[in-house]
């Protein structure tokens, strides 16, 4: 039998904005299922304000949900589909108008109430979705990969919205997302998943400077992480460490190596292109690290050179976590 979340145990705090960020098959979904009411748990307890809501049904927990798929009916226009819910819980329909133009009108959809989902556009269909969700004013809003069919100019106009929104209101968001850019981003606090476990909960800052395992120093961004005889020659220890290709930089061979750094000799790869940065692949001892050098003059490849980086950049991690 495989355990989607196993022994996972957190708790999220009033107004914050939650992220639960990991690959595909990690139990992130699974984790907001469970409070979603969607999965009972096997063994433990989902408590929401206070109360132990482990055996109410989704229905009655005061939580909605926003999906990737938006999820709307066709056959309603934009005013219809935010007001459903309201209609099904037995709300006058003047109050069910007026709540749901004042929802359209928080996501910035004023004057599309008479719109059919097919007349939208993803972005548009996005907050159609959210103002659905926020219209029943629930304590907590989850968010299962919401901008996942976006493209990547309106995603990050839409992280933008998503964090004021939820400053704005005060709202719980839990945020379920495999996009650790997202997770960055907006996020209070980050849980990061993987095999069913959380491997390292903690801000997004400290995430990414302090990661606890190497899967975190990989999965967050990108890192490179430093283990067994590596790690022993160049910092007396086995226990392993990683470092952002940031904080690398390259010099010749033959250049002193500044103080309180470290250094190890390799041959260029290839250069990769990113805009703002450029990436070099470098090969030391067989293994594949990268840097990104600030102002380096440009080398061909099959150069040796030296890669360097101050010790404060060196971030430990837990042995036989690599």
């Amino acid at each position: 039998m495989t355990r989607a979340v196993d022994d996972v145990s957190l708790a999220i705090a009033p107004g914050e904005f939650f992220s639960m960020l990991g690959p595909s098959g990690s139990g992130k979904t699974t984790c907001l299922r469970l409070i979603a009411g969607f999965e009972a748990p096997d063994a433990g307890e989902v408590w929401l304000e206070g109360r132990d809501v482990s055996a109410v049904p989704p229905y009655e927990r005061d939580v909605n949900t926003v999906f990737q798929d938006y999820a709307l009916f066709p056959h309603m226009n934009v005013a219809q589909n935010v007001a459903y819910g309201m209609r099904v819980r037995g709300v006058a329909p003047a109050e069910r108008a007026q709540r749901a133009a004042e929802a359209l009108a928080l996501v910035k959809l004023e004057g599309f109430g008479e719109r059919r989902p097919n007349q939208l556009s993803g972005g548009q269909k996005q907050r159609v979705a959210l103002a659905r969700a926020l219209v029943n004013r629930p304590r907590v809003l989850l968010l299962d990969e919401p901008l996942g069919a976006l493209d990547l100019k309106l995603r990050e106009e839409m992280q933008l919205e998503l964090k004021s929104l939820q400053r704005r209101l005060g709202i719980t968001f839990v945020y379920v997302t495999h996009d650790q850019g997202e997770a960055l981003s907006m996020s209070d606090r980050v849980a990061v998943f993987d095999r069913g476990r959380i491997e390292q909960l903690a801000a997004p800052q400290e995430l990414y400077l302090r990661p606890r395992t190497a899967f975190v120093a990989r999965f967050v961004g990108s890192s490179n992480v430093f283990e067994g005889a590596l790690a022993e020659r160049l910092a007396g220890s086995p226990v392993p460490f990683a470092v952002r290709p940031e904080r690398i930089q390259v010099q010749a061979p033959a250049d002193p190596v500044p103080e309180a750094y470290l250094a190890c000799e390799g041959t260029l790869l290839d250069v990769q292109f990113h805009g703002a940065t450029s990436r070099w692949q470098v090969d030391v001892d067989g293994r594949v690290l990268a840097a990104e050098p600030r102002d380096a003059a440009p080398v061909a490849a099959g150069t040796r050179l030296r890669l360097v980086w101050p010790r404060a950049a060196m971030a430990p991690l837990e042995p036989g976590a690599a």
